[in-house]
């Protein structure tokens, strides 16, 4: 079955533990772990030396809770949207990642917190 034909909680449990481990890395820095579940196309893109650099602009503090938003179907995909938090602050942030199956894995073909 494809991955816009499951249920919404169908889709959650999948995306959630991806997202989890996604956040995770980029919390510890550990860019292998933050890449795990990219597509060939966003690991090209997230190098070890464009995880840092996205990392050392300002200290943002760790990603922590999230809370979901909305899932958008595709014909080929599926997009998820959340609402993010940090706590060194208040301000509340969009998470937003696109899921596709490639080579018969579900994997983060995009995504930007913002």
């Amino acid at each position: 079955m494809k991955l816009p034909d499951l249920s919404a909680g169908e889709i959650l449990a999948i995306v959630e533990p991806i997202m989890e481990n996604c956040l995770a890395g980029s919390n510890e820095n550990n860019h292998g772990k933050h890449v795990r579940d990219f597509t060939k196309r966003m690991q090209r893109i997230v190098t070890p030396e464009e995880l840092s650099r996205q990392l050392s602009r300002t200290h943002r503090g760790c990603f922590t809770q999230r809370e979901f938003l909305s899932l958008f179907r595709r014909q080929q995909s599926i997009g998820v949207v959340w609402k993010q938090y940090m706590p060194l602050n208040m301000d509340e942030l969009i998470n937003r990642a696109i899921f596709k199956e490639e080579s018969g894995k579900i994997l983060i073909d995009q995504c930007m917190i913002c």
